[in-house]
């Protein structure tokens, strides 16, 4: 290996010495000559150029230009690129390879293209006989049937990647139409759909005839390699466009039809894919949970993946680009695929149309990073008129199903940082506070701060429903003896409210291991920081607003959303259990945000309604007294909610039917609770004198938790 070593070296020694300038350029000469002396003296039309000693002489040309350009200065420009300028040989190769003469040619000058571009360091772009060939090369590539696509997408990233270096080359480049592109994008849809069936020869064939994308310039040809079948070709298509996307900064001039033309390609394109869903087929529960894929994964084995990886390219193509022109393609998504696709299957009445467009609608929630993307998918949502009340009004659907995809939606709305969401859904409903119930005087009807008498600052403790004081040692308890209870309407009263509103003969977290609220306080503090971040730069009041004094019962609305889940919420002890876990799962999430009005209407039990007005706890209490009626008919109740639990954390199979709903309705009755008592805990922390309402154990084991 030693002696192969140096005698490379003697031979590189011996080719820098005994060869000077003028024999580099009849060496370059020779190998030119020799490429044009075939096609004189050829007689086989059918020998492939493989075949041939031209890919020999295109790289021993391409190394003479390399190595002539390291010996000067980058300045300078030696006497081999002056005859490749001077007698257009890059001309001359486009025409060969356009001409496939012999078969196979396209290929070698690809590559030779691409080692020029990507070896030497001269800004050859900003030459006329470089870009005009590149330019005609640039519409050779993604031809259909093309046997060429790596090495037409390395060339093109060699292209986008010199650009970047040097952008004032860009608009040599980019060819772009001079007509809008919308008028044709929308037939995509309709064209897709007839093609799902179809090889994706024969759909790129049939694609390449539609008048939008008669134009092959540099973004068409990127964006038509990005469907290539292989992994390495549409990563390198993707990340040419990449590199276009972050030099069109949006600024007026000749390039700004490029933003244009790009976000009406790109979201013509996911129209596509989306139309190409086969919709009968698709279950909307795994729709939901699809995991995330990278638009630089090596496999799309299905329409779904395919949709949703270019999704994801998408969304990071839009957090990655300058700001107007992340704008101008999110607007495009929203034009081009919400719409005039999605919108109509979602005012469907087809009830697997309704599931599949809803789930598919969820997941791009749920995977958006991008807050161009998330602006214009919730200036969808938000400001279509009628349509978020439809898809409220569908959480309360006949449908199961239909209810559980659409509360699966309102729940990753809620965990986008957009101030809108919660705004537009609930805030504004209770803003003005008119769900209280205010005395003549207009001011707000709190509980004094001690007083023994009058029911309205009767304990609920002292309601029939909660008689049963605090018997299980899980949960803290007053000591009435050493210390006066805190006022009601505090905070350990209001922890403690939500504690016991279940009857004791129908609890039983305490029959199973670790079935306390502590249990619940690290969650709950998760959720609650995980609201707080996204709500930290909302700028939300820290106080009150005075109630409103309208003095109308009756006026108070609390909002599509709050109405649909306080309906639900009520007829919690007749619905599938995953359909409860996703609506408490919601009603906690919106517990957990820091928000004064929040805080009042669904953590404080104490808050005076008016006739008309109802609120979290009330409805709460309202469930209370049908379970206290439902559960007379159980017999044997606390091993058959034991038995639940078990089956429930898949301990136990044997379970039997009957009652079943009412019993999984009971555990999550109670495990909502506990939820929100553990809520307001981390939310209103107990000052030094109310943690004394609590046993030494037990406000221990809550504040170490």
């Amino acid at each position: 290996m030693e002696m192969f070593s140096k005698l490379s070296g003697m031979l590189l020694h011996a080719l820098e010495t005994r060869e000077p300038t003028v024999d580099l350029l009849n060496s370059f000469i020779d190998h030119w000559k020799s490429i044009t002396n075939y096609y004189i003296q050829t007689t086989d039309d059918s020998r492939p150029a493989s075949q041939t000693d031209i890919p020999w002489r295109l790289r021993q040309m391409s190394d003479i230009l390399v190595y002539e350009e390291k010996q000067q200065d980058v300045e300078d420009m030696g006497p081999c690129l002056e005859y490749l300028l001077q007698h257009k040989l890059l001309e001359t190769l486009c025409t060969l390879g356009k001409a496939q003469y012999p078969p196979g040619m396209s290929q070698q000058v690809l590559l030779f293209f691409f080692k020029l571009l990507s070896q030497m360091q001269k800004p050859l772009l900003q030459l006329v006989p470089v870009y005009r060939p590149v330019q005609k090369l640039i519409g050779l590539c993604a031809l259909p049937g093309s046997c060429t696509e790596k090495e037409e997408a390395q060339f093109l990233l060699a292209v986008c990647t010199r650009v970047t270096q040097d952008p004032s080359v860009l608009r040599y480049v980019l060819q772009l139409s001079d007509r809008p592109l919308a008028s044709g994008q929308s037939q995509h849809c309709s064209q897709a759909s007839n093609q799902s069936t179809e090889t994706p020869s024969s759909q790129s064939e049939s694609l390449a005839s539609s008048p939008v994308q008669s134009e092959h310039g540099m973004l068409w040809v990127l964006l038509q390699l990005s469907r290539n079948q292989r992994s390495k070709v549409r990563q390198k298509a993707c990340e040419g466009l990449m590199l276009l996307s972050s030099l069109l900064d949006g600024s007026p001039g000749e390039l700004d039809p490029a933003g244009t033309q790009l976000g009406e390609l790109l979201a013509g394109r996911l129209q596509e894919l989306y139309c190409l869903l086969p919709l009968e087929e698709l279950d909307a529960a795994e729709l939901r949970s699809w995991p995330r894929p990278s638009w630089r994964s090596e496999s799309q084995n299905d329409h779904v993946t395919s949709f949703l990886t270019w999704f994801d390219f998408l969304d990071h193509l839009t957090r990655e680009a300058p700001q107007v022109l992340s704008v101008q393609v999110c607007r495009c998504v929203r034009q081009l695929w919400l719409v005039e696709t999605l919108y109509p299957q979602l005012l469907h009445t087809c009830e697997q149309d309704i599931l599949v467009s809803t789930s598919v609608l969820c997941s791009a929630v749920r995977l958006v990073q991008s807050p161009s993307l998330l602006d214009q998918l919730l200036d969808f949502l938000l400001r279509t008129p009628s349509l978020m009340e439809l898809l409220l009004q569908r959480c309360d659907h006949i449908s199961d199903q239909i209810s559980m995809v659409s509360l699966s939606l309102v729940d990753e709305l809620l965990q986008k940082p957009h101030r809108d969401i919660l705004d537009t859904l609930v805030l504004s409903f209770v803003q003005t506070r008119s769900y209280l119930s205010l005395p003549i005087g207009g001011q707000e009807d709190r509980p004094p701060e001690s007083s023994d008498d009058g029911e309205d600052t009767q304990d609920l403790e002292d309601d029939p429903f909660f008689s049963d004081g605090f018997p299980d040692e899980h949960l803290p308890h007053h000591h009435h003896q050493q210390q006066q209870p805190a006022a009601p309407g505090s905070a350990a009263d209001i922890v403690n409210s939500f504690l016991c509103l279940v009857p004791v003969q129908a609890r039983s977290a305490h029959l199973v291991q670790e079935g306390g609220y502590e249990s619940y306080v690290h969650d709950a503090r998760t959720l609650v920081t995980q609201c707080q971040s996204l709500s930290l730069s909302w700028d939300w009041p820290q106080t009150l607003p005075p109630p409103g004094s309208s003095g109308k019962e009756g006026d108070f609305f609390e909002g599509h959303l709050l109405r649909v889940l306080f309906e639900r919420l009520g007829r919690i002890l007749q619905q599938p259990y995953e359909l409860n876990l996703q609506l408490t799962a919601i009603l906690s999430r919106l517990s957990a945000f820091n928000h004064p009005l929040l805080d009042e209407y669904l953590l404080d039990p104490y808050i005076h309604l008016s006739s008309c007005s109802r609120s979290l706890f009330s409805v709460l209490v309202r469930v209370m007294g049908e379970l206290m009626q439902r559960i007379q008919q159980v017999s044997g109740l606390s091993e058959r909610l034991l038995d639940t639990r078990r089956h429930l954390l898949g301990q136990n199979q044997h379970t039997g039917l009957e009652h079943l709903t009412l019993l999984e309705g009971i555990v999550v009755l109670e495990e909502f609770c506990k939820e929100l008592a553990a809520i307001a805990f981390i939310k209103m922390p107990l000052d030094r004198d109310q943690q004394d309402v609590c046993t030494g154990t037990e406000s221990s084991r809550l504040e170490s938790t």
